[in-house]
């Protein structure tokens, strides 16, 4: 079924024959080394202009925007970047603020313990003789925070506010440097749903106010609420540029565009299993219950029963604060939470999951929502990253056996169909989906027989996630029972034998896979009332 990438209900402005241009990146190539990372890339942004950027990771997405803001100075790229009709030379990213041209990567640049006013104004305070004016920053914080529809004191620090208000910081922080041209890197990776639809509501006010947005997602779905044009870019070549005024545009199409291959089905070929031709339960939890880890006297896991089959993949659906990742890690070694009871079995058998290694040493693999920071070490190798979970594996007399350690790492690199010039290759220089590899190949390699995968495919392109889905598959089908937690519920529905409803920290529905639908599943979460036992809703 093909889905169509249209701009919504917003209005609908008819462009101009000949629309002026704000910014043209004309013949723009990079090297690194022998290797070309963009080739003859040409890039064009209207003034008051959502132009959305697609494409794989690795496509050059990232490195085309480092270029335009001057992370990469001019000399080191050839091309030209035209900007308000003059050519720039930007030798750092200084040099292209000071024009308006403000980046927001993907990893927030805000420091935690400083407040909010000194987020923003940390790089050029108001105040005269060397004074900080302190009443100034106060009041011009609070003009800004309010363009952004953020209702924090200025003093509050960063630390105390969740991610889509940081992202919001960072936009106010962008406009206090009078923004023309807003660059935006995967803004809604880490957000909520709902967080995700005011950050979009937010540029189309910027586009109301004449201010341009370059936004890099691979959310076809939201680019689809505020792109005015979207370019397509594979292996550092522009592929096409398609202008969402002039009709609907089928995501499938963009897709075939990105991976360069038609996409018949966006998931691979399975059949949901009725749970009778699946196999025994091989992980069962009872009665399973977490308090905060800060809050003592909040419940947040509530009495819950659980089980995955042998062969069987389990998707646990809700919305963002419905307990999800808090059950997951409580589960893994009680790496959440305090006052955690319950029973757990594996096999039939009850196991000791009171510490992340007796979790692991039962069989059980958990892959984190956060692999830069939780999953890999980013400055080592893929080799070190991928036996870091089971070193004994590669140890002779406690000592580490350089040699098997890289058989074991080549071997994984090949069955996980890893990218990379080597397995020696620096973990933090990977694109996004084969650093979910490189995760999922050192639990691989501790031999679970149960992985909870959270938010498997967050950041990554439509390709890498194809790919993730086959090694979901393979799991199963080799007879471990895979558990998969997703904000995304076409994900879940694509994949899924089973899907688990969670809501305020309980589950309150299950569905076989092939009777689940987006409606039901909404359904279950949004109905009112005390958590009670997980039924089957109709």
């Amino acid at each position: 079924m093909n889905a169509h990438l249209h701009a919504g209900s917003r209005p609908q402005a008819s462009p101009s024959p000949e629309p002026s241009v704000l910014l043209e990146m004309r013949g723009i190539s990079k090297h690194f080394g022998v290797v070309k990372a963009l080739s003859e890339v040409s890039f064009t942004v209207r003034p008051g202009e959502i132009h959305a950027l697609v494409g794989e990771n690795g496509a050059g997405k990232s490195t085309l925007m480092k270029v335009l803001s001057g992370v990469y100075p001019h000399g080191s790229y050839e091309g030209a970047i035209i900007f308000d009709g003059e050519e720039r030379r930007f030798a750092d990213i200084t040099d292209s603020e000071v024009e308006g041209i403000i980046i927001i990567h993907q990893e927030l640049a805000l420091i935690p313990l400083l407040s909010i006013a000194e987020n923003i104004f940390i790089a050029n305070p108001p105040g005269r003789f060397g004074i900080i004016d302190r009443g100034t920053v106060h009041r011009r914080t609070k003009e800004l925070l309010a363009k952004v529809g953020l209702d924090e004191a200025p003093d509050t620090l960063v630390t105390n506010i969740g991610v889509g208000k940081q992202q919001l910081v960072e936009i106010a922080k962008a406009l206090s440097k009078k923004v023309r041209l807003l660059i935006l890197d995967e803004p809604t990776a880490s957000l909520s749903e709902k967080d995700s639809a005011a950050l979009l509501e937010l540029l189309l006010e910027f586009k109301a106010q004449g201010i341009a947005s370059i936004l890099i997602s691979h959310k076809l779905n939201e680019v689809s609420k505020v792109a005015d044009r979207i370019t397509v870019l594979r292996d550092g070549r522009t592929v096409d540029t398609l202008d969402c005024h002039e009709g609907a545009v089928e995501e499938d199409r963009i897709i075939a565009k990105m991976v360069d291959r038609d996409l018949e089905h966006r998931y691979p070929k399975r059949e949901p299993k009725a749970v009778a031709t699946i196999g025994e339960p091989i992980f069962k939890v009872s009665n399973w219950s977490a308090y905060h880890p800060l809050h003592g006297d909040r419940q947040v896991i509530k009495n819950v029963d659980f089980e995955v089959r042998r062969g069987e993949i389990v998707g646990i659906a809700g919305l963002m604060g419905a307990g999800r990742t808090e059950f997951a890690m409580s589960v893994f070694g009680r790496s959440w939470g305090q006052k955690i009871s319950g029973r757990a079995e594996l096999e039939g058998r009850e196991v000791d999951l009171s510490s992340v290694r007796r979790a692991i040493d039962a069989g059980l693999a958990y892959v984190t929502e956060d692999r830069k920071h939780l999953g890999l070490l980013l400055a080592e190798d893929i080799r070190k990253n991928v036996t870091l979970a089971n070193l004994p594996a590669v140890a002779s007399a406690r000592v580490i056996d350089e040699m098997k350690e890289l058989r074991v790492a080549g071997d994984y690199r090949g069955r996980m169909r890893i990218r990379c010039h080597s397995v020696f290759q620096e973990t933090g220089k990977l694109s996004g989906g084969n650093q979910q590899k490189v995760v999922l190949s050192k639990w691989l390699f501790t031999d679970p027989k149960v992985l909870i995968l959270d938010e498997p495919t967050r950041g990554i392109d439509v390709g890498a996630k194809y790919e993730i889905y086959c090694i979901i598959n393979e799991l199963a089908d080799a007879g471990k029972g895979v558990v998969v937690i997703s904000s995304e519920m076409p994900e879940l529905l694509g994949i899924c034998d089973r899907i688990c409803v969670m809501n305020e920290g309980a589950f309150v529905g299950e569905f076989p896979g092939a009777e689940a639908t987006q409606e039901k599943i909404m359904r279950a979460i949004m109905r009112k009332g005390e958590p009670r036992p997980m039924e089957t809703l109709a």
